[in-house]
């Protein structure tokens, strides 16, 4: 059994005070240190936290030329009450990045090192944790092959890291989100299901284009018709029609967001019917056109809940209705925004008080 105490090798100059904690850009300014533990000789080896900084690489190194990576997204926030830490849902994070790990043939790290190594970390960075309303610490766990060599084969060795970062908004405004009729995310039998790096590097060029035709993000339909939805780039989607909420089911396209497990469970406690099914995009534009379609938005750890305000598919583009504070979207919004900070009561026992 590997061992679980984290030798911590802390910075000599901390850059905290250089930090404008009332204007955090997303995913750009990184806390003091950062965890990491390497795979070598079939096992996890010693776990260290040390100054957040470069790694020297071979220019073989595995994952660069063959993509071995995956990782994760998480936050934590403060306790409005007491000051605690407070780490949303972070065993099912751990659970989901083995089951990404088992796809891409690399070696499942224990539940226990992972969270271990999470917990150490932002206790030694604690003070990096924003307090600010809709801001939060954002913690990447990842881990990606390290073998010095050239040859398509899984690597023997790899690096599993956190790093974290403290965040506001990743989104500020609503986006306008075209679907994808020509580029494919991800087929059945592939790694849509994994949160592999490979699968949002294939979104970058789309999500160029479809920038260039006025909007933001690419809303992901499958390989086959390019008709029934998948997912946005960096989140789930809901649909709210006839006071009943859709969302895409579960193929092994979709990444089974932790977010959106959560979403739904707010939904059914609610009372609202959440139906899960394969979504044609034509059905959206129909209900939109009697009246029936309420609102869209996304959902994702680092976007939280994010309406969407306009889809367009090849010669149609629908507006959606104003978003307003009575939608559906923002009282769960407010309700997620709530429980992380401890402002509501945690019912679904997903909070970890460090």
């Amino acid at each position: 059994m590997t061992n679980l105490k984290t030798i911590v090798n802390p910075t000599t100059q901390s850059r905290l005070k250089e930090v404008d904690f009332e204007s955090l850009p997303f995913g750009k300014i990184f806390s003091d240190h950062m965890f990491v533990i390497d795979y070598a000789d079939g096992k996890w080896q010693q776990g260290y936290i040390m100054p957040y900084g470069d790694m020297p690489l071979s220019p073989a190194t595995s994952a660069l030329h063959y993509g071995q990576a995956i990782f994760e997204g998480m936050k934590c926030n403060r306790d409005i009450k007491s000051g605690d830490v407070l780490v949303f849902r972070p065993e099912q994070n751990a659970l989901r990045f083995n089951i990404s790990a088992a796809r891409m043939g690399m070696p499942s790290i224990p539940v226990d090192i992972y969270l271990q190594g999470l917990y150490d970390l932002i206790s030694t960075d604690r003070d990096w944790i924003p307090t600010r309303e809709g801001y939060a610490l954002y913690m990447r766990p990842f881990m990606f092959a390290t073998d010095p060599m050239i040859g398509v084969r899984p690597s023997d060795t790899y690096r599993f890291m956190i790093i974290t970062c403290p965040v506001g908004p990743y989104y500020a405004q609503p986006l306008k989100v075209l679907v994808a009729d020509k580029y494919v995310r991800a087929f059945p039998g592939g790694t849509g299901s994994s949160k592999a790096a490979g699968n949002y590097a294939a979104s970058m060029y789309p999500t160029v284009l479809a920038k260039k035709a006025g909007y933001d993000q690419v809303l992901w339909t499958d390989g086959m018709t390019h008709e029934y939805l998948e997912e946005i780039g960096t989140m789930n989607v809901f649909f709210v029609i006839n006071n009943k909420a859709y969302t895409p089911s579960l193929d092994g396209t979709i990444l089974n967001g932790i977010t959106r497990d959560s979403i739904i469970q707010l939904l059914r406690h609610k009372g609202v019917e959440v139906i899960e099914k394969h979504i044609n995009i034509h059905e959206i534009f129909e209900a939109h056109q009697n009246g029936t379609l309420q609102e869209a938005f996304g959902a994702g750890t680092a976007a939280t809940i994010t309406n969407i305000s306009a889809i367009g598919y090849k010669d149609q583009h629908i507006e959606l209705p104003p978003i307003t504070n009575k939608l559906l979207s923002a009282e769960l919004k407010a309700n997620m925004n709530a429980i992380k900070c401890g402002a509501e009561s945690d019912i679904f026992n997903w909070l970890v008080r460090i």
